[in-house]
């Protein structure tokens, strides 16, 4: 079987890929740091990685890259769209619009171009399960969240028109909404002031990537 994860470079994706790995999948990851896929892909020397380095963001690229894949290669069986990030905490009326832009091209954007080209593989034989990392914000709106909630909605409402709109495909379509976890996502969101960052975890027991990927797999491996 194979599994095709989005912003599989660090955090989530990369435990996803770890974890898809170690239950006997071949996996395909995608992310836009050539050096941290060649490092992932140099671990598994047995052929069962192979690596896209593409941005989400950009549809051409997007379709390009997964059109380039191998004709074996296409025949995927799950697709996580893990690919996504926050910019900035601040008030939307004092915000910042290429943080709007990035976050809403990522999150949104970017995991329907993605789903596209894959769902159309998947409905052609008619199997497979999309999994959308979406968030606790996708439920909620906290302060200072306003675009990155909105994203995350978005997320939220496309899992939904896409369970409906694949399912008479054989195609299903799940969603892991998590709340705080430990990865590179508050170093992303605070431009890498990792010292902003740590105060976000401060004060509970946060999640970690690996519990994310628990998830996924589960959902990913439930009975038809």
């Amino acid at each position: 079987k194979i599994a095709l994860i989005t912003g599989g470079t660090s955090g989530i994706g990369k435990a996803c890929a770890e974890l898809y790995l170690k239950n006997d999948f071949n996996v395909i990851i995608t992310g836009r740091r050539l050096d941290r896929l060649a490092e992932f892909k140099s671990q598994f020397e047995d052929g069962r990685v192979h690596v896209l380095c593409f941005d989400v963001r950009n549809e051409s690229q997007v379709i390009d890259s997964l059109n380039s894949l191998p004709e074996e290669w296409k025949n995927i069986d799950i697709l996580v769209n893990n690919a996504g990030l926050a910019l900035g905490l601040s008030r939307f009326f004092d915000g910042n619009s290429q943080h709007w832009d990035t976050m809403i091209d990522t999150n949104v954007k970017g995991l329907l171009y993605v789903s596209k080209v894959v769902s159309n593989w998947m409905k052609n034989v008619q199997k497979g399960h999309i999994v959308n990392i979406g968030s606790i914000a996708g439920k909620e709106v906290y302060m200072n969240g306003n675009v990155y909630c909105a994203s995350k909605h978005a997320v939220d409402a496309l899992t939904q028109a896409m369970r409906i709109e694949l399912a008479e495909f054989n195609v299903r379509v799940s969603a892991v909404h998590p709340g705080a976890v430990d990865t590179e996502f508050s170093e992303v969101r605070f431009e890498g002031d990792k010292e902003k960052a740590d105060q976000v975890y401060v004060g509970f027991e946060n999640l970690i990537a690996e519990d994310i990927a628990d998830a996924v797999i589960y959902i990913t491996s439930r009975k038809p």
